[in-house]
């Protein structure tokens, strides 16, 4: 089964329908809809994050994803622990060349972990770590 990153740009343009790439990630979960998906808590911290300052429709929104993705058969959402959180930061400090967030940091392990090479993603630093963006 085809495993994917779906990373924090994917779900906030799902939900808003006033986003840019919203028509792409809306055809892209259709025809991905057999692929396996993997995000992480902090993914879900930024999506959660970002909805919060876009009124009450849109907090309830990330509540019903976040709840949805938990449950979701083909949908795995990997902890944030003490380990993960540490080498993301030692890939953060080893790239201070990057415009890398803590958070792209640990994607990228997270996709290096699971062999993954294609993201649910249109920002350009999974391309510069070597993946694959599907929504660029």
């Amino acid at each position: 089964m085809r495993t994917i990153f779906a990373d924090t740009g994917y779900w906030i343009a799902l939900l808003n329908p006033r986003d840019e790439l919203h028509e792409t990630a809306k055809k892209l979960s259709v025809s991905l809809s057999s692929a396996y998906l993997i995000t992480s808590e902090m993914v879900l911290t930024e999506v959660l994050n970002d909805f919060s300052k876009r009124g009450n429709y849109f907090r309830k929104a990330g509540v019903r994803l976040v709840e949805g993705l938990e449950l979701h058969p083909n949908i795995t959402i990997i902890s944030q622990d003490r380990q993960r959180f540490k080498e993301g930061l030692e890939l953060y400090k080893n790239r201070s060349d990057k415009s890398w967030s803590l958070t792209d940091c640990v994607s990228f392990n997270i996709m290096k972990q699971f062999g993954i090479t294609e993201a649910l993603a249109h920002d350009k630093h999974f391309e510069q770590a070597g993946f694959l963006a599907l929504l660029r």
